[in-house]
């Protein structure tokens, strides 16, 4: 896609790659881009509004709520996950035990779990190529925001509005650990 072109640094797409390798990272992208689309929503939220929805039993930076959810919860949770994936699995996936291990089937496109409950699906060729492109620049985008949301939170272990206001009051000439101005030589 412009402006990068056909960018494959480390060559997972080259010439000579089977098929079946090029849709098992296809699939691999896809899904962990739409997880990464949820967690970068599920940070903001979280932070947002676990004061209110748990009253104060969750807070702090997003990276440490989950620990901090009751085992009941928790357990569900880990519940659906492992549903939505056998599910997943058994979709788009070919049996171990037929000694094809790691092969997406031939009836299967990755990432078309057939879940698509308000018909966004486009029906022709040409609007479905669009629309999944869409998605994989959105999934990469999010992938990365992610990866920055919870570096950021390792670094300061502060949530990420509070760095935010942090940084505001820098770049507004605010010392934001007293609060007065800054002197204009140190800008």
């Amino acid at each position: 896609l412009p402006p990068m072109g056909d960018f494959d640094p480390i060559g997972f797409a080259r010439k000579g790659t089977p098929l079946n390798d090029i849709r098992r990272n296809r699939e691999a992208e896809v899904m962990h881009g739409r997880v990464a689309m949820l967690a970068s929503v599920g940070y903001l939220a979280g932070e947002a509004f676990s004061p209110v929805v748990w009253g104060g039993a969750v807070s702090g930076p997003a990276n440490d709520q989950l620990a901090q959810i009751p085992g009941p919860l928790f357990a569900f949770l880990t519940l659906f996950i492992g549903i939505a994936e056998t599910y997943r699995a058994t979709r788009g996936w070919v049996e171990p035990t037929t000694g094809q291990l790691w092969t997406i089937r031939d009836t299967y496109y990755p990432g078309d779990l057939g879940f698509d409950p308000l018909g966004l699906k486009p029906t022709n060729a040409k609007d479905f190529a669009n629309m999944q492109t869409k998605e994989l620049q959105n999934g990469r985008l999010a992938m990365l925001g992610v990866a920055g949301m919870c570096s950021q939170e390792l670094v300061n272990h502060k949530t990420i509005m509070e760095t935010y206001d942090f940084y505001q009051k820098v770049y507004s000439g605010i010392n934001p650990y007293t609060g007065e101005m800054m002197p204009t030589d140190v800008l």
